[in-house]
């Protein structure tokens, strides 16, 4: 049995996810508008499908697909690591109500898996703040 965190496939990965008082286009709005992006992947990355992006902390990655009110998938190559890992931010509901999710695998081990979930951790309590104070 391998241990919690690390899959046959995708090595080791982590999610985060919280139900959000926020239709599915509110919270879809937010997560791809420049703001949002900054918030759950670094200042100066621009989304757009098939295309490379590079934060201003250089972190960098190729964004595989963007599916509307659904997911966004990318690879996530911080500067400081050896590795790239692929992210996924998907967001599902219905009414005035969604789930925000942030996935990531291909991880290299359960030390690194422990802080990405602080990160992501972080980033959601981030994300949070940033809707309740009407996205400013």
């Amino acid at each position: 049995m391998a241990p919690v965190g690390e899959t046959k496939d995708a090595g080791w990965n982590v999610g985060v996810s919280k139900t959000l008082p926020y239709s599915v286009p509110e919270l879809w709005d937010f997560i791809t508008s420049t703001e949002g992006v900054t918030v759950w992947l670094g200042e100066g990355a621009v989304l757009e499908n098939g295309s490379a992006y590079k934060t201003a902390d250089g972190t960098t990655g190729e964004v595989r697909s963007i599916r509307e009110h659904d997911r966004i998938r990318l690879t996530w190559h911080p500067a400081d690591w050896s590795h790239e890992s692929t992210v996924q931010v998907a967001v599902s509901g219905a009414g005035s109500k969604s789930v925000l999710r942030f996935h990531q695998e291909r991880l290299a081990d359960a030390e690194e898996r422990n802080r990405q979930r602080t990160h992501w951790q972080n980033v959601m309590d981030s994300v949070v703040r940033r809707l309740s104070d009407g996205g400013e």
